[in-house]
């Protein structure tokens, strides 16, 4: 199972020509094509501002490579490491991009794909919420007890008051 997060446009919900196409979902985890091809995803996904920092990176890696004479292989295994770092945060990116612009979370859910999740998601956000009376607190489950006789004298590890010691 996967774990999406659910963004929308921060007015979602509360106008009435708002449309169901807004809503992006953006999977937790790693993203192989982050992983493969960081530039043309970045690109693709249209993060601007981190396709900038990842080429400065690059660059700057490069010239202090080369100034400090790092060989062949470890190069490769450096920029090994940032490509799978990308794969890693590729939600992450999508995610911060999302919240600085007029999107907001609405969800994190649990499915075994996007289509799952959206399924899950519309399920959840169209059901109308249990009608409650003014003053009505909900329902909740009781928290489980610990079993105390006459006999017992500690609760854990705290005495019972008056109990002797």
């Amino acid at each position: 199972m996967a774990i999406f997060t659910v963004h929308a446009p921060v007015n979602y919900g509360t106008d009435a020509r708002t449309s169901h196409d807004k809503v992006v979902f953006v999977r937790d985890g790693f993203y192989v094509w982050a992983f493969l091809a960081a530039l043309i995803w970045l690109i693709w996904r249209r993060l601007w501002l981190a396709l900038f920092a990842y080429v400065a990176i690059s660059v700057a890696a490069e010239i202090a490579f080369k100034w400090i004479g790092l060989g062949v292989a470890s190069r490769l295994v450096i920029m090994f490491v940032v490509a799978l770092l990308m794969g890693f945060e590729a939600g992450t990116l999508r995610r911060w991009k999302l919240s600085r612009g007029k999107w907001r979370q609405l969800a994190v859910i649990s499915a075994a794909n996007e289509e799952e999740a959206e399924r899950r998601f519309f399920d959840r956000w169209t059901q109308p919420e249990p009608r409650r009376d003014v003053g009505q607190t909900p329902a909740l489950h009781p928290l489980p007890r610990a079993s105390l006789s006459a006999q017992d004298d500690v609760l854990g590890v705290f005495p019972q008051p008056g109990a002797p010691r």
